[in-house]
């Protein structure tokens, strides 16, 4: 690829305690992923020098002092460091949320979507997160993509995606306690998840996606005798996207819509809570999921598993799902990029 069309993706290592700082350099010792976009990994020069003493790799990188200065480069062969000050070896307890690892998880993903909104990187990927530590550290919100909608000014919707080998999934709620999930359930925020991921689906060169919802209720409410919301609410807003021209069908009961996206038949699932997608995406590639945060201005990937603390130093870490979540950095950050290119002055 010419490296002129290459995006500019900004890599970061995740939580200093977990397995993020091997898994990036795992991925960057990789010749075809270095090959994929103009790299600018953003951290601690400790934690970056630990995690590739971890993986047993070394990794050749060219400093940079700003972020700016990634795009100017033409040897995208040997990935940027930017390197930073967050957070000390001595505060960091390998396996343990700590406050110091969440706030320097802030710190830079904070950096990295200054410089996105500046123009200076086209995507940002970064390696697993705590919310606990985050929390602990200053997050101010119910998890990342939060913050990230309040630091970028998103007013509209905004839902984490989950994306698993060409099926997609949007939450109507997210992370929330699960006895305060039916209070999520509007026709409102179901037509705005519902359409969101469908018009995503179409930006990443899926042209008629195919999208279903699914039910709330076990066995779809069972005609309202085990519930209503698929009657009152769910129903009534698949309709509602129907007539907005929007071919969305459901809702399907939740313990077989999967069976439907794992032969082939959909796109992508609309979900009603957390764990109603991520129990069956996890179970059907858990190494291999992607979290994509919706409804941004900006690209965000990253795995969809999380800091896994039990493992955390010990060499094991699996770099496929980083290696996705890159990818679709990637993918996205190249159209970001053609669209800024092209959008006239």
């Amino acid at each position: 690829m010419n490296t002129s069309t290459r995006p500019v993706v900004a890599l970061t290592l995740g939580d200093p305690a977990g397995i993020g700082p091997e898994l990036i350099a795992r991925l960057l010792a990789r010749s075809d992923v270095r090959e994929q976009a103009n790299i600018v990994l953003v951290g601690d020069p400790w934690l970056w020098a630990q995690g590739q003493q971890v993986a047993g790799v070394e990794v050749a990188t060219a400093p940079v002092l700003s972020l700016a200065q990634v795009r100017e480069r033409t040897n995208a062969s040997r990935p940027a460091f930017l390197a930073v000050d967050t957070v000390r070896p001595d505060q960091v307890r390998v396996g343990q949320a700590d406050a110091a690892g969440g706030a320097s998880v802030l710190s830079v993903l904070n950096r990295c979507m200054d410089a996105t909104l500046a123009g200076e990187v086209d995507a940002i990927c970064f390696a697993p997160l705590n919310k606990h530590a985050m929390k602990l550290g200053g997050l101010q919100h119910e998890d990342e993509l939060h913050h990230f909608a309040q630091y970028l000014g998103v007013q509209g919707y905004f839902c984490e995606f989950n994306t698993l080998q060409g099926l997609w999934t949007s939450r109507v709620s997210s992370h929330v306690p699960l006895k305060d999930a039916a209070s999520y359930l509007s026709v409102e925020r179901i037509q705005a998840a519902a359409t969101l991921i469908y018009r995503s689906l179409q930006a990443n060169g899926v042209a008629a996606p195919r999208v279903a919802v699914a039910g709330f209720n076990p066995h779809n409410g069972d005609g309202g005798t085990c519930g209503r919301e698929e009657i009152d609410v769910i129903a009534p807003a698949v309709a509602a996207l129907n007539a907005a021209g929007l071919p969305v069908v459901g809702p399907f009961p939740a313990d077989t819509i999967f069976l439907k996206a794992r032969d082939g038949e959909l796109d992508a699932i609309v979900t009603m809570y957390h764990d109603q997608g991520q129990i069956a995406l996890k179970l059907l590639g858990f190494s291999k999921g992607v979290t994509v945060q919706g409804g941004l201005p900006i690209p965000i990937t990253t795995p969809a598993h999380g800091t896994a603390y039990d493992i955390a130093g010990q060499g094991r870490a699996d770099v496929n799902a980083t290696a996705n979540a890159f990818a679709i950095a990637c993918r996205m950050g190249r159209a970001q990029r053609a669209a800024r290119t092209s959008t006239p002055a």
